[in-house]
């Protein structure tokens, strides 16, 4: 040993009792988490940041600090313990986690590791503080960027609320998916004009004003039930007043007046208007106490020592990314090029398309498009994209994914007909031009589904335990017009095709 050295039984060691010990071993963790899912991190926060749909996400992380702060002195008179039942719902963290990377779903990372912090919490700080912190822990959910699946059907909802609104004021209107013809014009009900944004807020808004104001559950659930429901027809009458505002001045005037209300004025209202209504019913007085701290602490069982609780949580924490890289597949070479069927009856075209549609398949490895038409006048327009396997911004189907890209003017305006293992959209762009599209996709050896989360299900397993991961997506599309109507056509070619499934087969090389 040099001279000057401490011994080793005379090294500082850190001290892991008391509130100051817990605490450090839980701040030890949240860093860990934090540090090793980076990515994700970072992933939701440039979420948060860069859409207006969960911007108020930037706010929650404040509002938890202020919700602790508010139950400090009740904190206080706590004693921390360890809690091994804590560590299972941070591996459960840690598990969902790995399913969401396995199958490439953000919101899945983005909520597993709210779920490891929380469990890290529960596991280090006890029963009794777990308790205490139920509504801080719970709220942390509201950082995680989830709703976007509401788009189309609240799309859907604002469309049918604005011709209600329509046809009581007396403007004769058409209606086509989310779109909506008038004498003035043609006007979408965009995702932006979906009311999703304000929907999201206001969940997260309401929750909180139900924790903070009510203490009764009747109350809390007539709160939120009005709160969101306000929500969605103010949101509807909106759309209506922008269509109404064009009808009896002009397009410009509408686009003017849409911008004011829906970027300043809409949803400060809608807040106004909910807590002025809720007011005289709040329960809950400024100087009640969240809890109570006797009731909660009870007779404290000597818990294990918060460095080995610490050590044990971080084990499942590394475990999970540990376990996916182990796992993961060798990977199938795809052909090294993929070429459009020949299908008998029907012959390639150079006839144009109305409005250039091009499906997108961000990081395909093989990409191809042709067009097709027969002896009866049907046109369809074939695309098949083919992955040797899929990962962060290679993904078959995902945001920005499929037959409608954001980046183009083509816009997703509502389901349309497609075979029993088919996904059917119509899409519509400017003119309007309208078409219908049948997607198909196939994981590996799995028979072709138009399922989404389906697919995204077999990638998962595919994933974890080292199957098959080459995927295709093959997409059948006809143009919608008078007289030309793209239903029959897309029949027709499936049905001279034959089975989906062999074309899939000779996509990805399993034949």
């Amino acid at each position: 040993m040099s001279e000057g050295a401490l011994p080793l039984a005379q090294a500082p060691r850190l001290d892991f009792t008391g509130w100051r010990g817990h605490l450090t071993a839980l701040a030890i963790i949240a860093m860990a988490v934090l540090t090793l899912f980076f990515a994700d991190v970072r992933s939701m926060v440039s979420i948060w940041w860069n859409a207006s749909t969960f911007g108020h996400c930037l706010f929650i992380p404040f509002l938890i600090a202020w919700l602790v702060q508010q139950r400090l002195p009740g904190l206080r008179q706590l004693q921390p313990q360890t809690w091994t039942p804590g560590l299972l719902w941070l591996g459960l963290g840690a598990l969902a986690w790995m399913l969401g990377e396995a199958a490439g779903v953000a919101v899945v990372r983005h909520g597993a590791l709210i779920v490891m912090l929380q469990g890290a919490v529960i596991a280090l700080l006890g029963p009794a503080v777990a308790r205490a912190l139920t509504f801080p822990l719970f709220y942390a959910f509201f950082m995680v960027p989830f709703g976007e699946e509401l788009v189309p059907p609240l799309q859907l909802v604002t469309a049918r609320l604005s011709m209600l609104f329509l046809g009581l004021s007396g403007v004769p209107a058409h209606m086509e998916g989310i779109f909506i013809t008038t004498p003035t014009g043609y006007f979408e009900v965009a995702e932006a004009c979906s009311g999703a944004k304000f929907l999201i807020a206001m969940t997260a808004y309401g929750t909180l004003v139900c924790n903070v104001c009510f203490k009764s559950w009747p109350r809390r659930i007539l709160f939120m039930t009005g709160a969101l429901t306000l929500s969605v027809l103010a949101n509807g009458v909106r759309a209506f007043a922008t269509i109404l505002v064009a009808h009896l001045t002009t397009v410009d005037a509408a686009v003017g007046f849409d911008h004011v209300v829906y970027g300043w004025v809409f949803f400060a209202i809608i807040m106004i208007v909910v807590m002025a209504t809720a007011w005289p019913f709040f329960d809950r007085k400024p100087g009640d106490p969240w809890f109570d701290p006797r009731a909660l602490q009870g007779a404290v069982a000597a818990g294990g020592h918060a460095g080995r609780m610490a050590g044990i949580a971080l084990a499942l924490i590394v475990a999970a990314p540990l376990w996916l890289a182990a796992s993961a597949a060798t990977g199938h070479p795809l052909p090294d090029r993929i070429d459009l069927p020949r299908v008998q009856g029907w012959s390639r075209t150079a006839m144009p398309q109305s409005y250039p549609w091009k499906p997108r398949f961000d990081g395909a490895d093989h990409f191809v498009m042709g067009r097709y038409a027969d002896a009866a006048g049907h046109v369809v327009d074939v695309a098949i994209a083919a992955y040797d396997r899929q990962e962060e911004k290679r993904e078959i189907v995902g945001y920005a994914q499929g037959a409608a890209d954001p980046d183009s003017q083509w816009v997703w305006s509502s389901p349309a007909p497609a075979p029993a293992n088919a996904r059917g959209e119509q899409i519509t762009a400017p003119g309007p031009v309208v078409r219908h599209v049948v997607s198909y996709y196939r994981i590996g050896a799995n028979d072709p589904t138009g399922s989404k989360s389906r697919v995204k299900v077999e990638t998962m397993l595919a994933r974890l335990l080292g199957r098959d991961q080459r995927a295709i997506a093959i997409l059948v599309s006809a143009e919608d017009g008078d007289g030309r109507p793209a239903d029959p056509a897309i029949r027709a070619f499936l049905g001279d095709l034959g089975p989906v499934k062999d074309l899939a087969d000779r996509g990805i090389g399993i034949r």
